[in-house]
């Protein structure tokens, strides 16, 4: 395994450079997926390397290739090849798609009793029985969140293992692996599943992990747990600090589900969009669903921008990020008496004290060049340490805070024109708080009347957030940029100030070199949202083991919170069906079960063709009897409705229900639609005798042409006569061009702009720029190290 230094990291960007330029046919990591796994069992990796040997032209070559060869639950390999070689293979009978291998971002206590899902509810036998497989950072096992006290030995359908040194499985954590086919790392990283980066950790203790009291260096303390406490834990380390590998994804499915798992957790993704079978995770999801697991997805934090949603394949569960009822604010004073608050999580206490303010600009590092233009901003190296130390700052920017720590400045008080009315916090290596431009205004009008300017921040309070739930700023936005039939995202759960579980050696704010260590921390992002899902989904399946992965998923959108539209403006896409209730998806009443043959289905509208299908399934499945066309009669638990401009509104949509609620039984729909819009559904009652029994509807939707509109929101709610089951799916029609151009709302204009030129980018980032919170948002439009 190579290490690599920054002074070899220099070395290794340079020397790729150079052979970019020169046009080398260099031998990259590229994936060969071919489909799905015969019912025999059967090894494929002699296959693989005959075909290999084929194109390489030697057994030796073909070898030395081969990095991994998937077999477990589908057909496929990752190999080193040229272009000229990736594309000699992808001609090859057999082969679906070869793929140059790609680098994923990682998406990343209060908020299970914020769902009702409280302790009391918890316990049922089979709970134990449930194992919740995480793609991501790996783990720390030692973590109290993670200890098997009282725990008995692993299922018996279990067949996982636990590899690799520095790292010892328990009756919680049950197996463990990691994958590296890059053979590659920085220093800090850890050659095992050991979890040096924090996230998978978070995510874990987040979905399932056992009861402890937890706070951020004092903050939020109390008990902290995950969704399902009583859980299995399986770790998958496919990510590292340079990101994570789509052939190290894929492999990692392939192993997962072979092992045994009931949930899949991924909290990371590509920023697209990609064809269904291009894509490792959509690829990997699908042969999990083929197995009856179901894959939990994270969005994506490259919200508010339409489009943007990842994971969007409709076999998968894909999760949006919202706020919960708390919300950390760090008061600052200044000498006159004024105070500002801020959305900030600051565990600095200065007990009150007052320091010497001074403007950031007013301590430029002439040396280098710096001047109060530059040092406005508090970059490292522009500030002038004689004049910074043992001041607090004003910075007209939202930084990780290195520049005054790095001048042994007191702390930071910053305030940036690009960020207004922020919705979810950071954390600083110093005391530090985030106000408002005019309020930044303030503070500088302060500095500049007094001849003696002083000022104090304070520890963060956590606030009542009677606005939540609410869709956060960054999590990604619909509709699919791939079938924009199916709405996505699904659903929403809570992303925002998230305590959990942490790794020690992994710094807990937004500042990489920030040495402080704790076993917990308070982070945000669609990665936070996503093991939430999966924790419900964990809760559903306990009870229902012989549920389908569509099954479990369409309990948890059809039971759903119902989100207030008055705060969206992009309704159900930024929501999906509304939050995550997992006590009401244990019991929902009626789901919209869909099969193998569905999915199979819906490729075929989509343009599959047979030839590719039956790769894929690994069966005689055909398309000869379908024509391309509308996904509407997938069975999906939500309805959109695109329209092109200047086309009326016009789609049927077929559905098929399934009783799990009472066996004698009457559901009666209501709708909701704006009146010039006729939603007609038929027949209006479904009446039931057995548990089991389905029974099909259709939905008409009519209208006038439209041109570009907004999406338009309605619903469908099924009831039944007790009211004791309320079925809802939601209903949505816009205007859409399928791949049309999209982002336009994006940082392009800002990047080029004079102010972010000087600025630097992360020679190397926390997970907070790794998940794109900081490197993609408005207030930090340079890419961190995963961009």
């Amino acid at each position: 395994m190579a290490k690599v230094g920054m002074s070899s990291l220099l070395y290794f960007f340079l020397l790729s450079a150079f052979v970019l330029d020169c046009q080398c046919q260099e031998r990259k990591l590229h994936i060969v997926y071919m489909g799905a796994k015969p019912n025999e069992d059967v090894s494929f990796a002699p296959k693989h390397h005959a075909m290999l040997h084929r194109v390489l032209g030697s057994p030796s070559l073909a070898k030395d290739s081969l990095v991994y060869s998937y077999g477990r639950s589908f057909n496929g390999f990752a190999a080193k090849l040229t272009p000229e070689e990736a594309t000699r293979i992808s001609e090859m009978e057999g082969v679906i798609s070869v793929n140059p291998n790609r680098i994923y971002k990682l998406h990343t206590t209060r908020s299970w009793d914020f769902l009702n899902l409280t302790t009391d509810k918890l316990g049922a036998p089979q709970e134990s029985d449930v194992i919740i497989g995480l793609l991501d950072t790996g783990a720390w096992p030692e973590h109290p969140s993670l200890n098997d006290k009282n725990f008995s030995a692993p299922p018996a359908k279990w067949k996982g293992v636990c590899t690799g040194t520095n790292f010892t499985c328990n009756n919680k954590i049950i197996g463990a692996r990691y994958y590296n086919s890059n053979n590659f790392s920085f220093e800090g990283d850890i050659q095992s599943p050991r979890d040096s980066e924090g996230h998978g950790t978070h995510t874990a203790s987040t979905a399932a992990g056992d009861e402890v009291e937890a706070s951020f260096f004092g903050l939020a303390y109390g008990t902290a747990r995950g969704g399902v406490p009583s859980a299995r834990i399986a770790v998958y380390k496919v990510c590292w600090a340079f990101g994570c590998s789509s052939a190290d994804i894929l492999k990692a499915f392939d192993d997962a589900i072979a092992d045994g798992v009931d949930i899949i957790s991924v909290s990371l993704g590509s920023d697209g969009p990609d064809d269904y079978f291009d894509d490792p995770i959509a690829i990997g999801s699908f042969h999990a669903m083929r197995n009856g697991i179901l894959t939990s997805n994270s969005a994506g934090n490259s919200g508010p921008s339409p489009v943007t949603v990842s994971n969007y394949a409709p076999w998968t569960l894909t999760v949006a990020a919202s706020t919960i009822d708390r919300k950390f604010v760090a008061r600052m004073e200044l000498g006159n008496g004024q105070i500002f608050t801020g959305i900030t999580i600051n565990s600095f206490d200065l007990n009150g004290t007052s320091y010497p303010l001074i403007w950031g600009g007013d301590a430029a590092n002439y040396t280098i060049g710096s001047s109060p233009d530059i040092a406005r901003y508090c970059l490292p190296g522009a500030m002038n340490a004689g004049i910074v130390a043992g001041k607090i700052v004003f910075c007209e920017a939202l930084w990780d805070g290195s520049g005054i720590l790095l001048a042994n400045g007191v702390g930071i008080i910053m305030a940036d024109v690009l960020v207004e009315n922020p919705d979810f916090a950071f954390s600083w290596p110093l005391p530090a708080t985030l106000i408002s431009a005019e309020d930044g205004k303030k503070v500088l009008e302060y500095i500049r009347s007094s001849d003696n300017p002083i000022a104090t921040i304070f520890v963060s309070d956590a606030w009542k957030d009677a606005m939540a739930p609410v869709v956060v700023s960054f999590s990604s936005r619909g509709p699919s940029p791939i079938t924009p039939d199916i709405l996505k995202p699904d659903i929403t759960a809570p992303g925002v100030d998230i305590l959990a579980g942490w790794s020690p050696i992994s710094p807990p704010s937004v500042y990489y070199d920030d040495a402080r260590s704790t076993l917990f921390n308070i982070i945000s992002g669609t990665s936070m949202s996503c093991p939430h899902a999966s924790g419900a989904a964990g809760f559903v399946k306990a009870v229902h083991p012989n549920w389908s992965p569509a099954a479990v998923k369409s309990a948890l959108m059809t039971t759903a919170y119902v989100m207030d539209p008055r705060k969206h403006k992009d309704l159900e896409f930024a929501y999906g069906s509304g939050q995550i209730n997992p006590v009401a998806a244990r019991n929902p009443g009626l789901v919209f079960d869909a099969s193998e043959t569905d999915y199979i289905n819906f490729l075929c509208k989509q343009g599959y063709n047979t030839t590719t299908l039956q790769l894929v399934t690994g069966d005689d499945s055909t398309c000869t009897d379908t024509t391309p066309g509308r996904a509407w009669d997938l069975n999906y638990p939500s309805f959109s409705l695109y329209v092109e401009d200047g086309q009326t509104i016009m789609g049927t949509f077929t559905r098929t229900v399934t009783n799990v609620g009472a066996a004698n039984s009457n559901y009666t729909a209501s709708l909701y639609m704006p009146a010039w819009i006729n939603v007609e559904v038929e027949p209006s009652v479904l009446t039931f005798s057995t548990i089991g029994e389905t029974k099909t509807f259709t939905v008409n939707v009519t209208g006038p042409a439209i041109w570009q509109q907004p999406i338009i929101s309605g619903a469908i709610t099924w009831t039944d006569e007790t009211n004791t089951y309320v079925v809802r799916t939601p209903v949505v029609v816009y205007n859409y061009i399928p791949g049309a151009p999209y982002n336009l709302d994006s940082d392009e204009s800002y990047s080029s702009f004079n102010r972010a030129q000087k600025k630097p980018t992360f020679s190397r980032s926390t997970v907070y720029h790794k998940r794109g919170i900081m490197g993609q948002s408005k207030a930090h439009p340079h890419p961190g190290f995963f961009n």
